[in-house]
């Protein structure tokens, strides 16, 4: 291929920039500058050309090619490290915000960036946030590499390592606020140089007067309609070209027809036009817009960065390990994670065997050996005994969101698009329709002004924004305040399926029971401190709450072995301690002799022989007895656990005579029960349980909760997260989540009011243009304010603000 250059102007097929002193051409295509002739020849190289369809002119503009050595700093593994979130020696994974996004054609190109540089395996676009998150091979290419690859392509991401640890709302571009200002002052003064034609009534203006101020009338309009009011064009265009009509369609033709009706009206002689009502309805959907997209953005800001997930690693402190929230863990904390539980922030092993599970990250589940002084990252789960860890980063919450969320997060957005432009659409396509007809009737009626006073209203007054904010705002804000109660949901999707549950199912111990609070009392041979301490070594490696409780009850300090033992699940713990075998767990495990089915028990052995029984009487937490009193009144209620049936009587009088009580339940009984009853029963069920030994029943469950209790016990499998303290308060939320729907109902009556009253007055012609432009985004505005009050209400009427 060859290029040459000439000096005529022309329009840059890349990035649409007039090439105002010199051109590039490449065959038929020409481009302003070599930078954009490049991307191009990048693109079609690989067969990315599709880009160019999708919308006209898509791409930025290349002008400033980065240097070849911008980007060397990214070599430094110190530097670099600073922007991954994961890596392997297989794979690595990390995000950039990309400001250059704009169009579905940003979207389709870093979808298909891998086409580009064969070493990306993926790539996953949040359009709202303008990130884009990657995950490339290793061994075939690097950090550097990927960087320098966007930017070749026209999207170089924004490092800075100022944002790599905290992130902020995105403010509203300095170019909206030129806009809206600029559209202002246009408006003001046209409406000040139209005063003498309001005051003239029937008597005429002294015609060099009247020339004047309609000169300048219509160059003050001229950057509104050419500038200010832009986007409504160029998205309207860009709907146009994919062939379906969005909400810019109809005010883009409202402002052509009062443009093209004013200089018809001054051309001909016959009038000055509505130059000051087109100004007003750019000036004030500007604003709406603004005002609008600035709620979303604080809404969604407190929804992912400033919610937490309510649970805790232990932190050492004065020599101590104590709980504390991931929220408040820093960097150089030495935390100390146990088995199964979620390494929450990248960190150092310093003392342990690691061994890491990383499906929860990479989706394979092979455990990865890691050594002393290697890294482990976010995400990984240690299936080992005691490990801890020196931090080297602070927890980023929105990280674990992302990854929790990953499955359905690919095509999150896209759900949430090809509803609202379906939604749009047909929204369009019936405004479009009423236009027609009302302009039809009262141009045949011999009434020209009412025809275009009802066209251009009609096009600008009816607007299906409300409806679809409805839903979005509600759910954006419930999510918001659960999250405030310690009730932490994967999306908002989890609204709408709790919504739906009509049989809840608890486990006991753990979720029900107080494990600080249980009594604790000993039988068997005497409890020497040197058993104690060894019984102390053994149970520091399992998570399991009842352990948790005999090891508070022995009130020793634990050294937690570094090898020689081996969890069983759903059994207990064994392991080699100065030449003893000791078994720690069930009865039958522990060959404990006559079990007794009064409470719970923790058997000891040692070289096989039993040696003693801790018996736990269970504490049920504050409220526990309130909540199944209101909730047995509208779901049907079932328990199962994997203690015996000790409590049996207990239970049934709190839970009710109707409910279903299973114990010795193996985990994998567990999830057969919950299969049993979405199969057979046809039921919705909740699931609340242990986040670690019911992960199988949880995701098995239509909305799955997992319960900690200042601790670690976070799962992928569970929907939502509750603190043990919050369990009580299960009913509030669950009628909250009910007035929910509620009140996305009465949002969206309001809505069709609101559309149905402003249609009226606009097929009649006798709505003002300005008035409808003021309506337009006064009716989203107040959609918010009414889902957000009525959520914040609802709230506090539960008991939850």
């Amino acid at each position: 291929m060859s290029h040459h250059q000439t000096n005529t102007q022309s329009c840059c097929d890349h990035c649409g920039d007039v090439c105002s002193h010199e051109r590039v051409k490449l065959e038929d295509k020409v481009f302003c500058c070599h930078g954009c002739k490049t991307v191009y020849e990048l693109l079609n190289q690989h067969g990315l050309c599709a880009y160019y369809e999708l919308n006209e002119h898509p791409g930025n503009p290349q002008k400033l090619n980065f240097r070849k050595d911008k980007f060397a700093f990214l070599d430094d593994p110190q530097i670099a490290q600073k922007f991954i979130q994961y890596a392997d020696e297989d794979q690595v994974h990390v995000s950039f915000y990309l400001p250059q996004i704009h169009c579905s054609s940003c979207l389709w190109l870093l979808e298909n960036i891998h086409k580009v540089n064969p070493a990306i395996i993926s790539s996953r676009v949040s359009f709202s946030q303008k990130e884009v998150f990657l995950v490339y091979q290793t061994a075939e290419t690097s950090l550097r590499d990927v960087v320098e690859t966007l930017s070749r392509i026209g999207y170089e991401p924004h490092l800075s390592l100022d944002e790599v640890t905290e992130k902020q709302v995105r403010k509203t571009s300095r170019k909206s606020w030129l806009k809206i200002g600029l559209a202002g002052f246009c408006f003001a003064n046209i409406m000040m140089l139209s005063i003498p034609d309001y005051l003239a009534g029937d008597q005429s203006v002294e015609p060099l007067i009247q020339r004047v101020f309609t000169i300048l009338i219509l160059g003050l309009s001229l950057p509104v309609i050419t500038y200010c009011s832009a986007d409504f064009f160029i998205n309207a265009w860009h709907g146009l070209k994919t062939k379906y009509l969005n909400i810019d369609v109809p005010i883009a033709l409202a402002l052509l027809l009062t443009f093209g009706r004013s200089i018809y009206e001054i051309a001909s002689g016959t009038g000055t036009g509505y130059f000051d009502s087109l100004s007003g309805i750019v000036f004030f959907m500007l604003i709406g817009r603004v005002l609008q997209d600035r709620i979303y953005q604080t809404i969604s800001f407190d929804r992912d960065f400033k919610s937490f997930f309510p649970i805790a690693v232990h932190v050492l402190k004065a020599q101590t390990f104590v709980s504390t929230p991931v929220s408040e863990v820093k960097q150089n904390d030495v935390i100390q994670i146990h088995h199964q539980e979620l390494i929450p922030t990248d960190a150092i092993l310093s003392k342990g065997n690691a061994s890491i599970d990383y499906s929860f990250v990479t989706g394979e589940s092979m455990p990865v050996s890691v050594q002393k002084g290697e890294i482990i990252y976010a995400g990984g789960k240690q299936t080992g005994g005691v490990i801890e860890l020196v931090v080297v980063k602070e927890v980023s919450q929105s990280y674990l969101t992302n990854l929790w969320n990953k499955e359905n997060f690919t095509n999150a957005d896209k759900k949430t698009n090809s509803f609202v432009d379906l939604l749009s659409t047909h929204f369009t396509y019936i405004i479009l329709i009423i236009a027609a007809l009302a302009g039809s009737y009262w141009l045949w009626q011999g009434e020209t002004t009412l025809m275009w006073n009802a066209l251009t209203t009609i096009l600008i007054v009816a607007c299906p924004c409300a409806l679809l904010l409805a839903a979005n705002f509600t759910n954006g804000n419930i999510l918001r305040i659960l999250s405030q109660n310690k009730l932490y949901l994967k999306n908002a999707e989890v609204i709408e399926a709790l919504s739906e549950v009509d049989t809840i199912v608890f486990d006991k111990t753990g979720t029900l029971t107080q494990n600080a609070t249980m009594e604790v009392r000993y039988e068997g041979a005497v409890l020497t401190e040197k058993l104690k301490h060894q019984l102390a070594s053994v149970l520091i490696h399992s998570n399991h709450p009842m352990s948790k409780t005999v090891l508070h009850f022995l009130q020793v300090s634990a050294t937690p072995l570094q090898e020689h033992f081996k969890i069983v699940e759903n059994k207990g713990i064994e392991a080699w301690i100065d030449e003893h075998h000791f078994k720690i767990g069930s009865p039958d495990f522990a060959h404990a002799p006559d079990p007794s089915n009064e409470g719970s028990q923790v058997c000891i052995a040692a070289d096989g022989k039993w040696i003693g029984t801790f018996h736990l009487t269970n504490a049920y937490r504050f409220g526990i007895s309130d909540l199944f009193r209101a909730l047995k009144k509208k779901f049907r209620l079932a328990l199962i656990s994997g203690d015996n049936a000790g409590e049996q009587a207990v239970l049934t009088e709190k839970m009710g005579i109707e409910s279903d009580l299973r114990f010795e339940q193996s985990p994998q009984d567990k999830m057969a029960y919950v299969r049993y009853l979405h199969d057979n029963v046809k039921a919705k069920v909740l699931m609340v349980g242990d986040g670690l030994n019911d992960a199988g029943a949880l995701k098995a469950s239509h909305v799955g909760l997992a319960v900690c209790d200042d601790d670690n016990n976070f799962t992928p499998a569970a929907d939502g997260i509750i603190h043990a303290s919050k369990v009580s308060v299960l009913h509030q939320v669950l009628q909250y989540i009910h007035a929910g729907r509620r009140i996305i109902l009465f949002s969206f009556g309001i809505s069709i009011v609101y559309n149905v009253i402003g249609l009226y007055f606009a097929v009649q012609g006798i709505l003002s243009p300005v008035i409808a432009a003021i309506l337009m985004p006064a009716s989203s505005i107040t959609i918010i304010l009414i889902t957000y009050g009525l959520s914040q209400y609802m709230a506090g009427k539960y008991k939850l603000a």
